[in-house]
């Protein structure tokens, strides 16, 4: 159990994923506030929006036609962060130059998608119930089993899936073995978003990013070290056990804030045993990983009130990789939101946070306490609206957010 005194004292703690610390200082959040201010959304969106680039059927900004779909949608990004093809080149490391040492850099091709979780302009994830977010999930699955090494063992798990094949016939297959996919969604203006209307992003890289890389060395290093257990099913079921920073639970997928979490509010999803990546879980697992990704952005919006703004990302085993990336590898999700006061006062990572090292106010335990509380109805149902209020945007489809 957390020291109470903790909740009253500046302190470090460790964050077992990155290796790294985060400055905790619980006192903070009695200093007065006279700085930058959010607008809450006031705006009420349709269900279809003829303007809208990811509507059914509407016409995108490069002149593509959206099909009529009734489910998830998913297609090309037109303004790709990476792109396939590319101009070829080739860093010059072996020349012993000053410049070859200090100035580096390597070529990176890709492939990315936009995902809409339904045709509807107006239904968030808080707004969608478990079995409208499952064939979100199936759809992320069968993207990264399109994407998976044939050699890698992952891939023989591939034909054991049950989600139903992409319907969408303008997808090709890569034209390479791409190492990483992260999947992610950016909800709300305040996380730089450009479109209202509900999606997410895949981006598929060559590379191993920094974030997913640097998590696999402490998964890594820890199941060398305790003998092949792993740290996220032992972190889960000492959490489950403890409860403090608890928000939700299920019988498969554990749900709070971290113990080392730097964003006021941030929320990690596990499941409770070892699952590398998507394609590991069963149809019931999907569905009890639906439940909790429901529970959480019903929690968030219902917390402030207001539409919450986040960024949401999924980590998981790469694509192509050694024994040990693999089987190291433990599926996660995590949210980092910004809000800290209210619908309007957020929090900034900036001066120490950027200079030094993660600071946060309140305790993870407070956060999780307030989540907690935070259940039932999705608040803007308790008002008679008839549709959802606006995203703000969510995930910026035209641009790196």
């Amino acid at each position: 159990m957390a020291d109470p005194v903790l909740s009253d004292i500046s302190h470090r703690r460790f964050n077992l994923l990155r290796g790294s610390w985060v400055l905790v200082s619980p006192h903070r959040t009695k200093r007065p506030w006279q700085g930058m201010q959010e607008s809450p959304s006031k705006t009420t969106l349709p269900e279809y929006d003829p303007e809208c680039y990811l509507c059914p059927s509407n016409t995108r900004a490069n002149g593509e036609h959206n099909p009529k779909f009734d489910h998830t949608f998913v297609f090309v990004n037109d303004y790709s962060a990476v792109m396939e093809e590319q101009q070829e080149y080739h860093p010059d490391n072996k020349d012993g130059s000053l410049a070859s040492r200090l100035l580096r850099a390597e070529p990176v091709t890709g492939k990315c998608y936009v995902i809409c979780f339904s045709p509807s302009h107006n239904l968030t994830l808080a707004d969608m119930s478990p079995a409208q977010i499952v064939p979100i999930i199936e759809t992320w699955t069968n993207i990264y089993v399109a994407h998976l090494d044939p050699k890698s063992p992952l891939a023989k798990l591939a034909p054991a899936t049950t989600m139903p094949p992409l319907s969408q016939g303008d997808l090709t297959a890569p034209n390479a073995q791409y190492r990483y996919m992260q999947i992610f969604e950016n909800k709300g203006t305040a996380m730089g978003c450009s479109n209202p209307h509900p999606h997410g992003q895949i981006w598929t890289t060559t590379s191993f990013p920094e974030e997913p890389a640097t998590e696999f060395v402490q998964l890594s290093k820890y199941r060398q070290e305790q003998g092949g257990c792993h740290m996220l099913v032992d972190y889960t079921d000492l959490e489950s056990k403890e409860k403090i920073r608890t928000v939700y639970e299920n019988e498969g997928f554990w749900a709070g804030v971290p113990y080392w979490s730097v964003w006021p509010f941030e929320i990690m999803i596990v499941p409770r045993q070892h699952k590398r990546a998507l394609v590991d879980f069963t149809e019931e697992e999907r569905a009890q990983l639906a439940d909790c990704l429901a529970e959480i952005t019903r929690r968030y919006d219902n917390l402030f009130e207001t539409q919450f703004p986040y960024s949401m990302g999924l980590h998981q085993a790469p694509l192509t990789g050694t024994e040990d990336e693999i089987e190291s590898s433990h599926f996660h999700i995590h949210f980092y939101p910004p809000l800290l006061r209210s619908a309007t006062v957020r929090k900034f990572q900036v001066g120490y946070e950027m200079m030094a090292e993660p600071q946060r106010d309140i305790t993870p335990e407070q956060a999780a306490e307030r989540l907690r509380a935070c259940g039932g109805e999705l608040y803007r149902h308790k008002f008679g609206s008839e549709s959802p209020p606006s995203t703000n945007g969510v995930n910026g489809v035209y641009g790196a957010h």
